[in-house]
């Protein structure tokens, strides 16, 4: 048995690919030393990295050590065929893209090859443009899926936040040029900031004026999983690494490939995953759960947690290592009651972003409700403030007075019903509360809060 070539790039040659061309790693499996010089010449400007082996058994070797993207195999080979290691490939769980390449061929034999999982099938002698032309189809496949797995993990945890950053105040302004400034900068980002105040939305704001914007968001909710799941959600899995693990599968970080990865709520990681998720973000690799390979992975990680990452660090409960690898830039997000002055304009901008779903008529708003808006404290910020606006569409009026707990038949309408910001939160989740009978869950809900925080605010109230 030959050893395995591995190619040196040589100095010339760029650092990254070029443009136009996947960040892949491409192993060429032919016993012919003329075709695979050849293929690597051609593809070392344009990949990251380009192996070679003159053998089945050689490239097996090389994948028990080193994740591809690709292998180009060459059906007629010494020892096993092109097409029988093609079978034992898939049957072992590999999903990278496989193209055949033989200088004797016939229809039975295409068919076959395509039975087997080949992704093309191209026959010798062949021009480059043929070449670069199948790489470049199994690279827009494996986008798209990418793209239809993005999509469907998005849709299933959409809310239904609209988009854009609405506001007029100084802190909203000063908020978009700070995104502006940060999402020209490939560095980790953490937002911090209480439930509802749309860290998801600067997020996704931050990638849109980025250069990564042509790649994909990819959005988790760390706290949605047991650990043990959420593992295999980020880094993926081999075959046959768990119970129920039929088949391998990428995780989130490959999904993301070229693009961010959201880690919503990451103070609510294990600590044994925090460990694994350092790894990924120092080194840029993963390792899939039951898999000996590291798989190289280009994602810009964006971090958001509604509780202080400085006060689970000195608890115990969050890695100081991780902690410093995500705050390289940490930007606070205000709570809405202390920027109340954007209030008319989101109320406005939820108007016209539900309208049309609702099929329901504007709210006319008074003053008076105008006041009692903007005294009000919002403990589930702008997102309660939507959860009420669309409510109120439904209804076909707005009803400030159920953010009070009643109905404000002693006070003038010029006055709000309580000055105290902390009586007003107490008395409207109290009223949400009895509404559902005290089932904290849905109380939560509708307040736009999670459930968490709304048992600390019951515990402080409580607390003598």
């Amino acid at each position: 048995m030959t050893t395995p070539s591995i190619p040196t790039v040589p100095e010339t040659a760029p650092t990254r690919p070029v443009e136009g061309w996947p960040d892949w790693s491409i192993l060429i499996v032919d016993d012919e030393p003329g075709m695979r010089n050849f293929l690597v010449k051609t593809l070392v400007p344009r990949c990251r990295t380009v192996l070679s082996a003159g053998s089945a058994e050689d490239g097996a070797q090389i994948l028990q050590v080193q994740h591809v993207d690709l292998i180009i195999l060459d059906i007629a080979l010494p020892g096993l065929s092109g097409v029988g290691w093609l079978k034992a490939l898939r049957e072992g769980g590999f999903r990278g893209h496989v193209i055949l390449i033989t200088a004797f061929a016939d229809l039975d034999t295409a068919i076959e090859a395509l039975r087997a999982g080949a992704s093309d099938f191209i026959l010798k002698p062949f021009r480059v443009p043929q070449m670069l032309n199948a790489i470049k189809h199994c690279f827009e496949s494996s986008r798209l899926q990418r793209e239809n797995f993005v999509l469907r993990h998005t849709l299933s945890r959409q809310t239904g936040s609209a988009s854009g950053l609405i506001g007029s105040s100084a802190y909203m302004r000063a908020l978009r040029e700070t995104l502006t400034r940060v999402a020209a900068v490939d560095s980790t980002v953490l937002l911090q900031g209480e439930s509802g105040t749309g860290k998801e939305l600067v997020a996704r704001a931050l990638h849109a004026l980025s250069p990564r914007a042509s790649g994909q968001f990819v959005p988790v909710n760390c706290a949605s999983m047991s650990p043990e799941r959420m593992e295999s959600t980020l880094f993926g899995h081999a075959k046959g690494a768990f119970a129920g693990a039929a088949t391998a599968r990428d995780g989130l970080f490959y999904y993301a490939q070229g693009g961010t990865l959201f880690l919503d709520e990451v103070a609510e990681l294990a600590l044994p995953l925090q460990a694994a998720l350092l790894r990924a973000v120092e080194d840029l690799r993963v390792r899939p759960v039951g898999s000996t390979q590291l798989v190289p992975v280009n994602v810009r990680i964006m971090a958001a947690t509604n509780r202080s990452l400085q006060h689970e660090v000195e608890a115990g409960r969050f890695r100081k290592d991780l902690y410093y690898r995500l705050q390289v830039v940490d930007i606070a997000l205000k709570p809405l009651r202390e920027h109340k002055e954007d209030i008319a304009d989101l109320v406005q901008h939820f108007m016209e972003h539900l309208l049309p779903g609702k099929g329901a008529t504007p709210l006319h708003i008074t003053a008076a409700q105008m006041d009692y808006l903007m005294q009000y404290a919002w403990p589930g910020n702008a997102r309660e403030l939507r959860n009420l606006i669309e409510r109120s569409l439904i209804l076909g009026e707005l009803n400030v007075s159920a953010l009070y707990g009643a109905a404000p038949s002693s006070a003038s309408a010029a006055e709000p019903v309580a000055t105290n910001l902390q009586t007003l939160e107490k008395q409207h989740i109290q009223s949400v509360l009895d509404s559902v009978q005290g089932d904290k869950t849905r109380a939560a809900e509708l307040l736009g809060i999670s459930r968490r925080t709304l048992e600390r605010r019951c515990a402080e109230w409580a607390a003598p």
